[in-house]
């Protein structure tokens, strides 16, 4: 559980990161409250925003994928995921149309999590 644990935090100091990146492209560009103008800006709004709703999966997947299959595929594929929000968000910000390999690699992450919690926990319901 306390792989699962660091994992759950490695993604939200991921996730700061993005936003912290967010607020200065903001800052130097775009008043609040505006949410558009300048591309840099936009781009990085794109990568929080989007690293959010994935979350919003891969947080609760995680654990239940730890608790009724195993710990450490579960932190694994947390890892996995972290390296394809890492990857997307360097595309994106280079160009938004390369961003595929790092959405890929992060929704598979999300999927085996998935998979494998159900597999769990309907083994254990069995």
């Amino acid at each position: 559980m306390t792989t699962i644990a660091l994992v759950t935090l490695l993604i939200l100091i991921e996730y700061s990161f993005f936003f912290m990146l967010t607020g200065m492209a903001r800052g130097k560009t775009v008043a609040a409250p505006a949410v558009s103008g300048e591309e840099r800006f936009e781009r990085a709004l794109r990568v929080q925003m989007n690293t959010l709703e994935q979350m919003v999966v891969t947080i609760p997947a995680m654990w239940i994928c730890g608790l009724y299959f195993s710990f450490n595929v579960a932190a694994i594929l947390g890892l996995v995921f972290i390296v394809g929000r890492l990857i997307y968000a360097i595309s994106y910000m280079k160009e938004p149309a390369s961003r595929t390999l790092g959405f890929v690699v992060g929704f598979f992450a999300n999927v085996g999590l998935i998979l494998c919690g159900l597999y769990g926990l309907i083994s254990q319901m069995v």
